[in-house]
């Protein structure tokens, strides 16, 4: 993409009503619509790629306008050389390989159309299947055919709905590391809806965070996942210990803040002294053995072990300090430390760890 796309749209339905503005960069190949269900991402897409009308709006790319209700003009959806990729994959069932990824090449010439679908059976990795019937296939093969008849049209921006969803677990966790690569070949920028925090860091570069038909913050990966702008923000993004307190000094860019009966040591961002919310990572605090050396971490903590649950390779401890505080650890941590529930135990979170943003 040589050129950025302009989106300040309005939709609104019976009994919502999505209003968002964002432009997609092109130096940020991969941009994630994340947020629950029902706020709106899949309408931004499907506004994008012609398929809904906005009630009010602009769409442009580059010098290109899709979408200006003011000047009344809509680009139908033939002409935006978009490629969307549906939860379902919306294959057709009685046809092969070959000919579902070649179905959307009818202005071609034979021996063009045979040269695109070969193309893509190649990069696939679909050679072997192409005359097969889709309804024999995978999920993951599926989801490849799927890929490939969408890029067979060479689009200029790739729409991906839920692009993992109706995946089995392994599978999905196996397709996440091959996704980006293998469309990197194409060098075009892609729209990702998704719900799945993993699936997120793994492909995205940019995150447009949705709730209720607005965007409530919208910047790098790394930046929107460490510093939520607010409450509702943390919440979304998977930041599973977020906490009133109250910054009670401040000097040389570091914070004290109070929750509950501890103090902790932070960066003071740019909150001001008063109440704050305070956000930590599960995954940033680290359990300490009894009588553990102190470490680089300023902030130490104690309390009691309630509650000890599995999660695929992890554990989730949930610790009361006075305040609940959930912490991720390995299954071979938990063994080592011969944690129990209703066990006193010790935590350590670092200074840097610890996000503050404004009270709500």
């Amino acid at each position: 993409m040589n050129a950025p796309i302009v989106v300040e749209i309005e939709k609104t339905f019976p009994d919502r009503k999505v209003d968002v503005a964002f432009t997609l960069e092109p130096e940020r190949a991969w941009t994630v619509l994340f947020g629950p269900s029902g706020a709106g991402k899949t309408t931004v897409l499907r506004c994008l790629a012609g398929l809904d009308r906005p009630d009010r709006g602009l769409i442009r790319f580059g010098g290109e306008t899709w979408f200006d209700s003011q000047k009344r003009r809509f680009l139908p959806p033939q002409k935006r050389t978009i490629g969307y990729f549906f939860q379902d994959y919306a294959l057709f069932p009685h046809l092969s390989v070959r000919n579902n990824i070649g179905y959307h090449l009818p202005d071609l010439s034979r021996t063009e159309r045979s040269a695109r679908i070969g193309e893509m059976l190649d990069v696939f990795d679909l050679g072997s299947l192409a005359d097969r019937n889709v309804r024999s296939l995978s999920g993951g093969e599926k989801q490849r055919v799927a890929l490939a008849r969408t890029l067979v049209r060479r689009p200029r921006l790739l729409l991906l709905d839920e692009p993992l969803s109706a995946l089995d677990q392994p599978t999905r966790v196996r397709l996440r590391k091959d996704l980006r690569k293998l469309l990197g070949r194409f060098d075009i920028p892609v729209l990702l809806v998704t719900h799945d925090r993993t699936e997120a860091l793994s492909l995205g570069d940019r995150l447009i965070v949705m709730n209720e038909g607005s965007i409530l913050q919208q910047g790098s990966i790394s930046d929107v996942f460490s510093r939520p702008n607010q409450k509702r923000t943390a919440e979304i993004v998977g930041m599973e210990n977020v906490l009133p307190g109250e910054m009670v000094a401040q000097a040389d860019g570091m914070a004290q803040v109070r929750v509950g009966n501890h103090q902790l040591t932070t960066l003071a961002g740019d909150c001001d002294p008063g109440p704050v919310m305070v956000g930590i990572r599960a995954e940033d605090i680290v359990l300490l053995p009894e009588n553990s050396p102190r470490s680089s971490a300023r902030n130490r903590l104690t309390g009691v072990l309630r509650h000890i649950t599995h999660e695929e390779t992890l554990v989730r401890l949930t610790v009361d300090c006075g305040f609940p505080l959930d912490a991720l650890i390995t299954r071979e941590s938990l063994a080592e430390l011969d944690l129990r529930e209703e066990r006193t135990v010790h935590l350590a979170v670092k200074a840097t760890e610890i996000h503050l943003f404004p009270h709500t």
